[in-house]
């Protein structure tokens, strides 16, 4: 053997006695790890183990304009359940104690299934102290079932406002998957109206509290005594536009009745009140368990979920009169002395389109006053399709408003496009146009819609779009205001003097509206009375107070009610008065609220 072989056994001798004792040391290492050392570094991860306790913050409050409260917040016990830890055999014995329905808890677990189920999920909420205490009683019955105080939306402040505030949901799977990071399981999130859209500014930003637990979650103590714990942000109030005695009159008005009514502050475009009826109670919607509720809404008949003021879509009627009178005389179609003879109609073709009354010679002012159909019916062929819907889309019609809840739809504002798609181009005649002129046939409008109109008319052409909010107060106390398109229509004054002077007389000479006439508030307005295929007519008016110098333009609609002047008007005197007796600080309140209660941050 030479030396290089013999060297080389050497080498391989050591490398592998080397091996085996480093292999011994780490399985001696191991093994003291594992089973000598067990007790001492299970103790040490007990004693290590950090929780977060995640403190959701209060939800800011809504004020009314004059920061009386509209919604708050208030203390309300909810259920939790670790799906890990239930006994699903018990679930019958725990739907009946929360009032659920039979398979509610199935739901429930369904609703995160793929989510860990050792997370609590709330299982009901707005919950009583019978259950809480039957719950305490029965602790080892009930195992993977807790219950805490969380703040709830509280609406006892003599307002219901329920498309106008919406309300908020616990945050669904779906949800959950397009914002995680920003919201956890549990979390509550605007589902609609106010809440939804100015969801960023209402919920605050969450705080945490860090706990030393063991293995099985226990808590041990606070970590470093809390050093590191964040204190939650409370969600910024918001102040809206709404008046609350204004919005009280105006449900008490629809209590018994369908339809909407609006009222805007025609300067600035804030809405002063806002129904639609029927409302649903939101206190109902507070509890989880609500499915009973849910089904009850969704299959009324009545459709109380249904937002009237911005979705409901119906022809305007002969508020729309304006519109015709406005294109006409700007387009120099007639002077204001141009006059018609109204011998109870006008004969187009083969087909007589009736008017109201035999108003014999009547010119545009006169024929706004008295809602003469025959003076319009000629106008519109003297004015063109496209034309005439140019002026209608200056006034918002087509389109949305941008009103800041969300939902709502844009009507329908025909022009020869519109007839060319539905009826095929060259299928159509001037007869199909008649009815336009008196907000009749194809024309289809909403009462936010109508609304503006009447603010547009109300403030010579020119305002800001539809607004709920008037601004927010920040973390430093201070009130930051909002800001919102504004809308001009290009009127001359001198046309807008005109229809304005017609509207005057609806109510202040011998028009339609002369039974709301009052000596206090010059009132100018226009009634509408719309066609029904399926019941009675609907009653519509719209109408601004003081003439001189307008402080509210209202736009209501009566459903299944009849003429407008009997039906609509008197709801609008009633909102208008409310609104300007309190600015001169005449009005009783009649509004009778909860005092809300006291809610910190620590709550």
């Amino acid at each position: 053997m030479d030396d290089n072989s013999f060297g080389a056994g050497i080498r391989k001798d050591i490398l592998f006695y080397s091996i085996i004792i480093i292999f011994g040391l780490f399985s001696f290492r191991l093994f003291k790890m594992q089973i000598l050392d067990n007790k001492i570094y299970q103790d040490q991860s007990e004693d290590n183990s950090i929780k977060a306790v995640t403190l959701r913050p209060p939800r800011g409050v809504l004020y009314d304009r004059n920061f009386q409260y509209l919604v708050s917040n208030k203390p309300a016990f909810t259920i939790d359940i670790v799906p890990s830890e239930f006994d699903t055999s018990k679930s019958e014995v725990l739907e009946k104690l929360i009032s659920a329905n039979s398979g509610y808890l199935k739901g429930v677990f369904a609703k995160f299934r793929g989510y860990p189920a050792y997370l609590p999920q709330k299982l009901a909420q707005n919950v009583g102290i019978e259950t809480i205490s039957r719950i305490e009683e029965n602790k080892s019955f009930f195992k993977g079932i807790s219950y805490n105080v969380e703040l709830q939306r509280d609406y006892s402040f003599g307002v219901n406002g329920s498309h106008m505030f919406g309300y908020t949901r616990e945050i669904d799977a779906k949800q959950l998957a397009l914002r995680r990071g920003e919201y956890s399981m549990g979390d509550y999130i605007g589902n609609s109206g106010i809440e939804k859209t100015y969801e960023y500014l209402l919920r605050g930003q969450k705080g945490y509290e860090f706990y030393i637990v063991d293995s099985k979650q226990h808590m041990k103590g606070r970590y470093e005594n809390g050093q590191n714990d964040v204190v939650p942000s409370k969600g910024y109030d918001l102040v809206l536009s709404i008046d609350r005695e204004a919005q009280y009159v105006a449900e008490k008005q629809f209590l018994d009745k369908s339809g909407a009514v609006i009222a805007i502050e025609p300067e600035t475009g804030e809405i002063l009140a806002f129904v639609s009826s029927p409302e649903f109670n939101l206190d109902q919607l507070s509890s989880l368990a609500s499915g009973k509720v849910w089904q009850k809404l969704t299959t009324d008949k009545d459709k109380p979920l249904f937002n009237r003021a911005t979705m409901s879509s119906n022809p305007p009627g002969s508020t729309f009169k304006m519109i015709t009178a406005i294109a006409a005389l700007e387009e120099g179609v007639i002077t204001p002395e141009f006059t018609i003879n109204c011998s109870g109609g006008y004969q187009y073709g083969n087909r007589f389109f009736k008017c109201t009354h035999v108003h014999g010679t009547v010119n545009v002012i006169s024929a706004i006053e008295k809602s003469c159909n025959t003076f319009f019916y000629q106008l519109i062929l003297k004015i063109g399709l496209d034309k005439w819907a140019g002026y209608a889309e200056k006034f918002g019609f087509g389109k949305k408003t941008g009103v800041d809840i969300g939902e709502e739809t844009r009507g329908i504002l025909p022009d020869s496009k519109y007839f060319d798609k539905t009826y095929g181009k060259g299928k159509w005649t001037n007869g199909y146009l008649i009815s336009l002129a008196i907000g009749q046939g194809n024309i289809i409008t909403t009462p936010i819609q109508l609304a503006q109109y009447a603010t547009l008319l109300a403030n010579n052409g020119n305002s800001v779009q539809p607004h709920f909010l008037k601004g927010y107060i920040d973390e430093n106390n201070d009130f930051i205001p909002a800001t919102f398109k504004t809308v001009h229509t290009d009127i001359s004054q001198k046309t807008l003097d005109i229809v304005r002077q017609g509207m005057f007389l609806v109510v202040q000479g011998a028009g339609t509206a002369t039974h709301i006439r009052n000596t206090k508030y010059t009132i100018a307005g226009k009634t509408g009375t719309v066609q029904n295929p399926h019941g009675k007519d609907h009653a519509l008016f719209v109408a601004f107070a003081p003439f001189d110098n307008p402080k509210i333009a209202v736009a209501v609609i009566v459903e299944n009610a009849g003429f407008g002047s009997t039906h609509a008007a008197p709801i609008a005197k009633e909102v208008i008065n409310a609104y300007l007796q309190k600015l001169e600080g005449t009005y009783e309140s009649k509004v009778a609220e909860a005092k809300p209660e006291e809610v910190t941050d620590e709550n």
